[in-house]
């Protein structure tokens, strides 16, 4: 039977230029739709019942509030990314991933819609509703669009990568224990001067600083005997 190999680990070098890409990415993929969310979409003027025509405007927000919500799930994804590991990164990498689909998913259904717009007209005339007329739509559904791609790519980015990348705990997990180890041998008693190896044994501590598998222990001084003896 043949085994599923897992996908192979990046570099250091690509898993450094894949963060920094997946970072760029995510950052301006959530500060773009942000803009583009609480930008204008539509244009049109309100029919009141005077035949007197009002302008008004509906914002990205106005249309849908999925893209604004999107673009925030995202960047704290991309920030959860670095602090899971394992199958754990898989799944909000994929968040990340899902959330740039959604942007361009709702901003692609309410690049045309006029119900927002409809809906300010009727409190304009208020009624409960009224015709609107020259109605425009802006380019600002698409800069989302292109928003929504960029968390996408990032989202893919850290999928296909991820695994590679470093966890907030990693640096510390890795050399926490050897430094401690380091620390510790650095503070062992000088083996040339056998007061301070009196002085350790007289603690209860270990003078030849723990010697490990492959190193030859410090002799312990003898005591010369003293007058009295």
């Amino acid at each position: 039977m043949v085994g599923v190999s897992a996908a192979p680990v990046p570099s250091p070098a690509t898993a450094k230029r894949t963060v920094a890409a997946a970072l760029v990415l995510a950052a301006a993929g959530a500060a773009v739709t942000l803009l583009a969310a609480g930008r204008p979409w539509v244009r049109g003027t309100a029919v009141a019942v005077a035949n007197d025509g009002v302008a008004q405007q509906a914002s990205g927000q106005d249309v849908t509030a999925l893209p604004g919500a999107l673009a925030i799930v995202g960047l704290a994804a991309l920030v959860a990314v670095f602090a899971v590991r394992g199958f754990a990164r898989v799944l909000v990498a994929a968040l990340l991933a899902l959330s740039g689909a959604g942007v361009v998913a709702a901003a692609v259904a309410g690049r045309g819609d006029t119900g927002a717009l409809e809906e300010k007209a009727a409190k304009v005339a208020g009624l409960t509703r009224a015709s609107v007329a020259d109605v425009t739509h802006t380019a600002w559904p698409w800069v989302a669009v292109a928003g929504g791609v960029l968390l996408l790519v990032a989202g893919l980015l850290a999928l296909r990568y991820g695994r590679g990348w470093p966890a907030m705990s990693g640096r510390y997990e890795r050399t926490g224990a050897p430094q401690a180890r380091r620390s510790r041998r650095a503070a062992a008693p000088d083996p040339d001067r056998p007061e301070e190896l009196w002085k350790a044994l007289d603690r209860g501590e270990d003078p030849t600083g723990g010697a490990g598998e492959g190193d030859t222990p410090t002799p312990a001084p003898s005591r010369s005997p003293g007058r009295g003896e």
